[in-house]
This record gives C-alpha cells, structure tokens and sequence, in this order.
C-alpha cells in the first residue's frame, strides 16, 4: 500500500533538505542553509506524525530517520560554524594560519550528533522527554545564530567554545522536556508554555535570529528544573 511508504518519502526529503543546506552552508549563503535546516526540521516532525497517523512506523524508517538528522542536524550546521570560523579567522587574536586548521574542529558537532543518535535509537527512557540536547534544537541554535554573529566582529575562539559545550549538551545526561503536549491544561505542561512564552517574546523582538535564543532559553530551563527537582528530593 502506498500509505506505508509515506513517512519514509517525508524522511527522505528530510535528508535532501540537509543536503541542500550543507551546500549552501559551504557557499557562505546562511539565510538560505538556515531555511533549509528548518524545511528540513519540518519534515522530521512530518515524517513521525505520518508514521503514527498511518501506523505505518518501520526498522528500516527508524534507521533513515537517524541518518537524515545526522544530515541536516549535524552536517549542516557544522558547514555553516566551518564556513564561518574560516570567513572571521582574521577577527581572532590567534594567527590566521592557526584557523586554517582550527575551523575543522566544527565538526565534532558531526560526531556528537552520531553519538546522539545512536544512543536516542537505544535509549527507552527517552519516550515522553530526552536525555541531552535533540539534535534538532542544536542545528537551530547555530544556523540562527550563525545569522546574528555574522553581523558582529566576534572572535571565532567564542564559536569554538559553543561547539565544545554544545557537543557536551547533546550527550550530557540532562533531562529535557519535549514539546508534546498529551494535554493543554497548565498543570504538567508548565514548562512548556513558560517556553512557548519566552520564545514568542524572543521572535517578536529578534526576527527569526530570535531562534537561536530560544534554544538557550529552553537548555536554561531544563537546567533551572534539574535544579529544583534536586533540591525538593534533598529536602
């Protein structure tokens, strides 16, 4: 039946988006892998809701998934940090040369997200929440914010010290909340629209490069919450 083959047609449009967008990425055009990486974050939340809405989830659909993320999750972005670090090397107080070689360090986001991956497709704990950074949430903080930092003179060092922490982030053992919501009372869902609430406002005065923040705004409250769930079980 043709329904079956729908979800992994979705996925696979998710891993050509990716692809576009890693081109784009090395060609310096970060409006354009930006939108891709978001065309292609679209049709990874098709492809899932696909697969449910037509019982049509497959092996062979949860490993195409894994790949294409890794693609357009982990590919892509790190395209447009190495693109970047290489285009600013003369902004840095390190010597140009330096950066040469420096800028592929990018790419340990690539093998982070591997990692990541791997670990989601084994891990049954992850079902109503993740353990670490989603891959998804990655590649939006830094094609958004790849967008905002191009405008300013900043050292790339910066650019390489949010690659080390957010390829921490995405293999950390944080506990962070999913923006599925089984129902739309505040009880249980707090979280979700203090998020919601705080990305709009970040939209609204930011432009899309408002995205970027709210995903340090959604790290920020996974954490605060770790934090408070510590302390109520300590007292």
């Amino acid at each position: 039946m043709i329904r079956r083959y729908i979800p992994d047609t979705l996925t696979l449009f998710n891993a050509l988006c990716g692809a576009i967008a890693t081109a784009f990425a090395f060609q310096g055009c970060y409006p354009q892998a930006a939108g891709f990486i978001i065309l292609a974050a679209v049709f990874d939340f098709l492809d899932g809701f696909a697969a449910r809405l037509l019982h049509a989830g497959s092996e062979i659909g949860k490993q195409l998934d894994s790949l294409s993320d890794l693609v357009s999750f982990g590919l892509a972005p790190s395209a447009m940090v190495f693109h970047f670090i290489q285009a600013h090397q003369h902004d840095s107080m390190l010597g140009a040369g330096l950066w040469s070689w420096l800028s592929f360090a990018a790419f340990i986001m690539v093998a982070a997200s591997a990692l990541r991956l791997a670990r989601f497709n084994l891990d049954e704990r992850q079902t109503s929440e993740f353990i670490g950074l989603p891959t998804p949430a990655n590649a939006i903080f830094w094609a958004f914010g790849i967008l905002g930092f191009h405008q300013a003179a900043i050292d790339p060092l910066w650019i390489l010290a949010g690659v080390l922490l957010f390829s921490w982030l995405l293999n950390c053992p944080l506990p962070m909340f999913s923006l599925k919501f089984k129902h739309l009372r505040w009880a249980g869902n707090q979280l979700r629209y203090i998020f919601l609430a705080g990305a709009l406002a970040a939209v609204c005065l930011a432009g899309i490069r408002g995205l970027a923040a709210c995903i340090v705004w959604y790290i920020l409250l996974c954490v605060s919450a770790r934090c408070l769930r510590s302390c109520h079980s300590q007292s």
